[in-house]
Protein backbone atom coordinates (compact mmCIF):
# COMPACT_ATOMS: atom_id res chain seq x y z
CA UNK A 1 0.00 0.00 0.00
CA UNK A 2 2.68 2.39 0.71
CA UNK A 3 4.09 1.70 -2.86
CA UNK A 4 0.96 2.71 -4.02
CA UNK A 5 0.91 5.59 -2.43
CA UNK A 6 4.00 6.77 -3.28
CA UNK A 7 3.37 5.91 -7.09
CA UNK A 8 0.11 7.86 -6.51
CA UNK A 9 2.25 10.83 -5.32
CA UNK A 10 4.95 10.57 -8.77
CA UNK A 11 1.85 10.19 -10.59
CA UNK A 12 0.32 13.56 -9.89
CA UNK A 13 3.41 15.55 -10.70
CA UNK A 14 3.89 13.77 -14.12
CA UNK A 15 -0.36 14.17 -14.84
CA UNK A 16 0.27 17.89 -14.13
CA UNK A 17 2.84 17.99 -16.01
CA UNK A 18 1.41 15.94 -18.72
CA UNK A 19 -1.88 18.02 -18.97
CA UNK A 20 -0.25 21.27 -18.89
CA UNK A 21 2.04 19.97 -21.82
CA UNK A 22 -1.22 19.56 -23.90
CA UNK A 23 -2.89 22.84 -22.67
CA UNK A 24 0.22 24.78 -23.31
CA UNK A 25 0.39 22.79 -26.72
CA UNK A 26 -3.14 23.79 -27.74
CA UNK A 27 -2.50 27.68 -26.70
CA UNK A 28 0.53 27.46 -29.12
CA UNK A 29 -1.79 26.46 -31.84
CA UNK A 30 -4.25 28.74 -31.36
CA UNK A 31 -1.30 31.49 -30.66
CA UNK A 32 0.29 30.35 -34.17
CA UNK A 33 -2.87 30.45 -36.45
CA UNK A 34 -4.24 33.88 -34.93
CA UNK A 35 -0.72 35.10 -34.80
CA UNK A 36 -0.95 36.09 -31.32
CA UNK A 37 1.46 35.25 -28.87
CA UNK A 38 -0.72 36.77 -25.66
CA UNK A 39 -3.04 33.25 -26.48
CA UNK A 40 0.15 31.71 -25.22
CA UNK A 41 0.64 33.58 -22.21
CA UNK A 42 -2.77 33.79 -20.99
CA UNK A 43 -3.40 29.91 -21.91
CA UNK A 44 -0.56 28.63 -19.75
CA UNK A 45 -0.98 31.41 -16.90
CA UNK A 46 -4.73 30.44 -17.15
CA UNK A 47 -3.93 26.79 -17.09
CA UNK A 48 -1.48 26.81 -13.80
CA UNK A 49 -4.26 29.00 -12.02
CA UNK A 50 -7.22 26.59 -13.04
CA UNK A 51 -5.10 23.52 -11.89
CA UNK A 52 -3.97 25.64 -8.24
CA UNK A 53 -7.94 25.93 -7.92
CA UNK A 54 -8.80 22.69 -9.01
CA UNK A 55 -6.94 21.43 -6.17
CA UNK A 56 -8.24 23.23 -3.45
CA UNK A 57 -12.00 23.46 -4.73
CA UNK A 58 -12.71 20.00 -6.93
CA UNK A 59 -13.65 18.27 -4.45
CA UNK A 60 -16.53 21.19 -3.50
CA UNK A 61 -17.52 20.54 -7.15
CA UNK A 62 -17.68 16.87 -7.85
CA UNK A 63 -19.58 17.13 -4.99
CA UNK A 64 -22.04 19.90 -6.12
CA UNK A 65 -22.10 18.12 -9.47
CA UNK A 66 -23.51 14.55 -7.71
CA UNK A 67 -26.09 16.38 -5.92
CA UNK A 68 -24.80 15.10 -2.31
CA UNK A 69 -25.64 16.47 1.05
CA UNK A 70 -23.64 16.10 4.19
CA UNK A 71 -25.49 14.14 6.60
CA UNK A 72 -24.70 13.47 10.37
CA UNK A 73 -24.96 10.14 12.36
CA UNK A 74 -28.69 11.12 12.88
CA UNK A 75 -29.52 11.45 9.56
CA UNK A 76 -28.07 7.80 8.41
CA UNK A 77 -27.01 5.93 11.39
CA UNK A 78 -26.67 2.70 9.18
CA UNK A 79 -24.19 4.67 6.40
CA UNK A 80 -22.79 6.59 8.63
CA UNK A 81 -21.31 3.87 11.21
CA UNK A 82 -20.11 1.77 8.76
CA UNK A 83 -18.10 4.73 7.66
CA UNK A 84 -16.94 5.33 10.91
CA UNK A 85 -16.09 1.99 11.70
CA UNK A 86 -13.66 1.86 8.70
CA UNK A 87 -12.00 5.17 9.42
CA UNK A 88 -11.14 3.52 12.77
CA UNK A 89 -10.04 0.25 11.89
CA UNK A 90 -7.87 1.77 9.16
CA UNK A 91 -6.66 4.84 11.60
CA UNK A 92 -7.98 7.18 8.40
CA UNK A 93 -9.48 10.54 9.38
CA UNK A 94 -13.10 10.44 9.59
CA UNK A 95 -14.22 12.07 6.21
CA UNK A 96 -17.18 13.98 5.44
CA UNK A 97 -19.95 11.76 4.42
CA UNK A 98 -22.53 12.37 1.92
CA UNK A 99 -25.69 11.19 0.61
CA UNK A 100 -27.17 11.56 -2.98
CA UNK A 101 -30.73 11.04 -3.55
CA UNK A 102 -30.57 8.90 -6.76
CA UNK A 103 -31.70 5.60 -7.38
CA UNK A 104 -28.97 4.70 -9.40
CA UNK A 105 -26.61 2.50 -6.49
CA UNK A 106 -23.32 4.44 -6.70
CA UNK A 107 -20.50 5.50 -4.63
CA UNK A 108 -17.44 7.69 -4.59
CA UNK A 109 -14.76 9.28 -2.39
CA UNK A 110 -13.30 12.80 -3.23
CA UNK A 111 -10.79 15.09 -1.82
CA UNK A 112 -6.86 16.18 -2.21
CA UNK A 113 -5.79 13.78 0.73
CA UNK A 114 -7.06 11.90 3.77
CA UNK A 115 -7.45 15.35 6.13
CA UNK A 116 -9.77 16.52 3.15
CA UNK A 117 -11.59 13.98 2.30
CA UNK A 118 -15.41 13.23 1.87
CA UNK A 119 -17.36 9.80 0.67
CA UNK A 120 -21.01 9.84 -0.83
CA UNK A 121 -23.36 7.03 -1.33
CA UNK A 122 -26.83 7.02 -3.30
CA UNK A 123 -29.67 5.97 -1.65
CA UNK A 124 -30.02 3.72 -4.45
CA UNK A 125 -27.06 2.12 -3.32
CA UNK A 126 -28.22 1.52 0.47
CA UNK A 127 -31.76 0.56 -1.01
CA UNK A 128 -29.69 -2.97 -2.35
CA UNK A 129 -26.66 -3.69 -0.32
CA UNK A 130 -27.12 -5.81 3.05
CA UNK A 131 -24.41 -4.40 5.63
CA UNK A 132 -21.81 -6.48 4.94
CA UNK A 133 -22.04 -5.58 1.29
CA UNK A 134 -22.21 -1.80 2.15
CA UNK A 135 -19.28 -1.95 4.01
CA UNK A 136 -17.77 -3.50 1.39
CA UNK A 137 -18.33 -0.84 -0.74
CA UNK A 138 -17.47 2.15 1.56
CA UNK A 139 -14.01 -0.03 2.48
CA UNK A 140 -13.34 0.60 -0.87
CA UNK A 141 -14.15 4.10 -1.23
CA UNK A 142 -12.26 4.31 1.66
CA UNK A 143 -8.60 2.24 0.26
CA UNK A 144 -9.03 5.46 -2.67
CA UNK A 145 -8.67 7.95 1.00
CA UNK A 146 -5.96 6.07 2.07
CA UNK A 147 -3.67 4.86 -1.28
CA UNK A 148 -4.16 9.20 -2.20
CA UNK A 149 -6.11 8.17 -5.49
CA UNK A 150 -8.34 10.81 -4.60
CA UNK A 151 -5.99 13.16 -5.23
CA UNK A 152 -4.74 11.93 -8.28
CA UNK A 153 -8.43 11.38 -9.48
CA UNK A 154 -9.59 15.29 -8.28
CA UNK A 155 -6.89 16.62 -10.65
CA UNK A 156 -7.16 14.51 -13.29
CA UNK A 157 -10.94 15.55 -13.32
CA UNK A 158 -10.09 19.33 -13.13
CA UNK A 159 -7.73 18.81 -15.77
CA UNK A 160 -10.01 17.06 -18.27
CA UNK A 161 -12.53 20.04 -18.14
CA UNK A 162 -9.81 22.41 -18.26
CA UNK A 163 -8.62 20.45 -21.53
CA UNK A 164 -12.22 20.44 -23.01
CA UNK A 165 -13.14 23.60 -21.99
CA UNK A 166 -9.83 25.18 -24.06
CA UNK A 167 -10.39 23.13 -27.31
CA UNK A 168 -14.20 24.44 -26.94
CA UNK A 169 -13.01 27.44 -27.06
CA UNK A 170 -10.38 26.80 -30.18
CA UNK A 171 -12.58 25.02 -32.39
CA UNK A 172 -15.39 27.56 -32.33
CA UNK A 173 -12.33 30.28 -32.44
CA UNK A 174 -11.43 28.06 -35.46
CA UNK A 175 -14.74 27.65 -37.26
CA UNK A 176 -16.24 31.02 -36.60
CA UNK A 177 -13.18 32.53 -37.98
CA UNK A 178 -11.23 30.57 -39.96
CA UNK A 179 -11.64 32.79 -43.01
CA UNK A 180 -10.06 35.35 -41.48
CA UNK A 181 -6.99 37.16 -42.72
CA UNK A 182 -5.19 37.33 -39.24
CA UNK A 183 -5.69 33.52 -39.14
CA UNK A 184 -1.75 32.89 -39.88
CA UNK A 185 -2.22 34.33 -43.65
CA UNK A 186 -5.51 32.13 -44.21
CA UNK A 187 -3.04 28.86 -44.54
CA UNK A 188 -5.55 26.62 -44.67
CA UNK A 189 -3.39 23.52 -43.94
CA UNK A 190 -2.17 25.41 -40.53
CA UNK A 191 -6.07 25.84 -39.95
CA UNK A 192 -7.15 21.99 -40.92
CA UNK A 193 -3.73 20.79 -38.55
CA UNK A 194 -5.04 22.83 -35.68
CA UNK A 195 -8.26 21.66 -35.66
CA UNK A 196 -7.16 18.33 -35.98
CA UNK A 197 -4.91 18.63 -32.78
CA UNK A 198 -7.65 20.42 -31.01
CA UNK A 199 -10.24 17.49 -31.37
CA UNK A 200 -7.46 14.97 -30.49
CA UNK A 201 -6.72 16.49 -27.38
CA UNK A 202 -9.16 15.95 -25.19
CA UNK A 203 -9.51 12.17 -26.75
CA UNK A 204 -5.73 12.32 -25.29
CA UNK A 205 -7.09 13.80 -21.63
CA UNK A 206 -9.58 11.18 -21.34
CA UNK A 207 -6.96 8.16 -22.27
CA UNK A 208 -4.74 9.27 -19.13
CA UNK A 209 -8.17 9.14 -17.25
CA UNK A 210 -9.09 5.91 -18.33
CA UNK A 211 -5.50 4.56 -17.36
CA UNK A 212 -5.62 6.20 -13.94
CA UNK A 213 -8.81 5.14 -13.44
CA UNK A 214 -8.53 1.13 -14.41
CA UNK A 215 -5.70 0.38 -12.04
CA UNK A 216 -6.77 2.71 -9.13
CA UNK A 217 -10.15 0.67 -9.00
CA UNK A 218 -8.50 -3.12 -8.68
CA UNK A 219 -6.14 -1.16 -6.21
CA UNK A 220 -9.13 -0.03 -3.90
CA UNK A 221 -11.06 -3.79 -4.80
CA UNK A 222 -8.11 -5.97 -3.01
CA UNK A 223 -7.03 -3.07 -0.37
CA UNK A 224 -10.79 -2.50 0.82
CA UNK A 225 -11.45 -6.30 0.72
CA UNK A 226 -8.17 -6.97 3.00
CA UNK A 227 -9.85 -4.25 5.40
CA UNK A 228 -12.73 -5.84 5.94
CA UNK A 229 -10.98 -9.61 5.30
CA UNK A 230 -14.35 -10.34 3.27
CA UNK A 231 -14.05 -10.07 -0.43
CA UNK A 232 -16.70 -12.10 -1.16
CA UNK A 233 -19.08 -9.13 0.35
CA UNK A 234 -17.63 -6.59 -1.99
CA UNK A 235 -17.79 -8.61 -4.78
CA UNK A 236 -21.32 -9.36 -4.03
CA UNK A 237 -22.29 -5.94 -4.10
CA UNK A 238 -20.36 -5.57 -7.49
CA UNK A 239 -22.69 -7.65 -8.96
CA UNK A 240 -25.51 -6.44 -7.20
CA UNK A 241 -24.26 -2.50 -8.87
CA UNK A 242 -23.88 -4.89 -12.67
CA UNK A 243 -27.37 -5.99 -12.07
CA UNK A 244 -29.28 -3.25 -10.64
CA UNK A 245 -27.33 -0.38 -12.54
CA UNK A 246 -28.74 2.26 -14.30
CA UNK A 247 -27.91 6.12 -15.54
CA UNK A 248 -27.23 8.69 -12.53
CA UNK A 249 -29.88 11.42 -12.89
CA UNK A 250 -27.04 14.00 -12.35
CA UNK A 251 -24.35 12.13 -15.39
CA UNK A 252 -20.92 14.07 -16.35
CA UNK A 253 -18.38 12.26 -18.06
CA UNK A 254 -15.54 14.12 -16.20
CA UNK A 255 -16.16 12.44 -13.13
CA UNK A 256 -17.07 9.29 -13.93
CA UNK A 257 -13.87 7.68 -12.90
CA UNK A 258 -14.68 8.61 -9.50
CA UNK A 259 -17.46 6.50 -9.09
CA UNK A 260 -17.26 2.78 -7.76
CA UNK A 261 -19.03 1.72 -10.95
CA UNK A 262 -19.18 3.53 -14.33
CA UNK A 263 -22.30 6.01 -13.86
CA UNK A 264 -22.90 6.60 -17.63
CA UNK A 265 -23.30 2.29 -18.13
CA UNK A 266 -21.62 2.57 -21.68
CA UNK A 267 -22.43 0.29 -24.73
CA UNK A 268 -20.69 -2.15 -26.29
CA UNK A 269 -18.51 0.10 -28.25
CA UNK A 270 -18.16 2.83 -25.40
CA UNK A 271 -16.86 0.45 -23.20
CA UNK A 272 -13.95 0.41 -24.83
CA UNK A 273 -13.23 3.94 -23.35
CA UNK A 274 -14.85 3.07 -20.19
CA UNK A 275 -13.07 4.65 -16.68
CA UNK A 276 -13.82 1.54 -14.77
CA UNK A 277 -12.70 -2.12 -15.67
CA UNK A 278 -14.97 -5.06 -15.99
CA UNK A 279 -16.89 -5.61 -13.31
CA UNK A 280 -16.48 -9.89 -14.18
CA UNK A 281 -12.65 -9.19 -14.04
CA UNK A 282 -12.86 -7.20 -10.72
CA UNK A 283 -15.64 -10.35 -8.97
CA UNK A 284 -13.07 -12.78 -10.31
CA UNK A 285 -9.57 -11.12 -8.44
CA UNK A 286 -12.05 -10.52 -5.23
CA UNK A 287 -12.74 -13.70 -5.14
CA UNK A 288 -8.95 -15.23 -5.44
CA UNK A 289 -8.22 -12.61 -3.00
CA UNK A 290 -10.72 -14.74 -0.72
CA UNK A 291 -9.28 -17.88 -1.45
CA UNK A 292 -6.58 -17.04 -0.05
CA UNK A 293 -8.18 -16.39 3.76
Amino acid sequence: MYRAIRKNKVNTVVIIAFFLLIIGGLGALAGYIYNSPSIVIFTIVGAAAYAIFQYYFASSQTIAISGGHEIEKRDNPRLYRIVENLAITTGTPMPKVYLIDDPAPNAFATGRDPQHASVAATTGLLDILTDSELEGVMAHEMAHVRNYDIRVSMIVFGLVVAVGFLADMFLRMAWFGGGNRNNNGGNPVVLVFGIVAMVVAPLLASMVQLAVSRQREYLADATGALTTRHPDALANALLKLQAYGRPMRRQNSSMAHLWIADPLKPGAVARLFATHPPIEERVARLRAIGGGF
